[in-house]
């Protein structure tokens, strides 16, 4: 079942006073990491699942890409791309994720940011996505790390004095649906092990090229207070893949 909180009106309002929702990629912690992934874009036909507000778009076309694609559940979400965007080689499309249908071998690249961890059944995103791209084309991708999404409850194990002991994990071979409790809702996520993320993958047709696990970098470390506690455990998994 496709869900669609980003248009709910409060939950909305809740994820655009996010960091990342305001200063964009340099404010994403992940992306200094992400960004060593992707290939070069130059006259790249890129296409970004799960779009969101179009800042990968908007990246990939600074980079010279020839067009860029980017599909969104949201109308919210598209809405806000749009008002950001001046550029009539990106073009947004109002789509679940699970039902996109595009031509063999019309991209180059591919990226998705932090939204497949939304998604149930992943091998068939996967086949699509290898047959929209050119043989030896790359996807890039980006999701919450199963270390952080084995338990619904995605928090810290807290002492006495609200101190964070450590961060526990259990479940971790039950795989499936979680219910997650993000900006103040219910959001419903499903959780994978490392073998399957990267299993789906080649058995799509791909071929893993490079895997990162998210860690802040010494300057937000510097400047946000507590984000130490980031190397205590991974909150995303990326990967960079290509068409055999």
């Amino acid at each position: 079942m496709k869900q669609n909180k980003y248009d709910e009106d409060t939950f909305f309002q809740n994820y655009s006073k996010m960091d990342r929702s305001v200063g964009g990629l340099d404010a994403a912690g992940e992306w200094h990491e992400l960004q060593t992934l992707l290939p070069d874009l130059k006259d790249k036909r890129v296409l970004d699942l799960g779009c969101g507000f179009g800042w990968h778009c908007r990246y990939a076309r600074e980079q010279q890409a020839s067009s860029v694609i980017g599909v969104d559940l949201s109308g919210n979400m598209l809405q806000r791309a749009r008002e950001l965007t001046n550029d009539s080689q990106i073009a947004y499309q109002q789509i679940g994720i699970e039902d996109i249908h595009f031509e063999q071998n019309q991209f180059d690249v591919v990226i998705s940011s932090l939204a497949l961890h939304y998604i149930e059944h992943l091998h068939d995103v996967y086949r699509k996505i290898n047959h929209c791209l050119v043989s030896g084309g790359m996807f890039i991708l980006s999701v919450e790390h199963p270390i952080f999404t084995a338990r619904a409850e995605q928090d810290w194990h807290y002492g006495a004095q609200g101190e964070k002991l450590h961060w526990p994990v259990d479940r971790y071979h039950e795989q499936g649906q979680r219910i997650a409790n993000f900006l103040n809702h219910d959001v419903v996520k499903y959780h994978r092990t490392m073998a399957t993320h990267l299993n789906e993958l080649i058995r799509a047709g791909f071929v893993i090229e490079q895997v990162a696990e998210s860690k802040p970098s010494l300057e937000v470390m510097k400047q946000v207070p507590g984000m130490s506690d980031e190397n205590r455990r991974p909150m995303f998994l990326m990967i960079a893949a290509t068409k055999d």
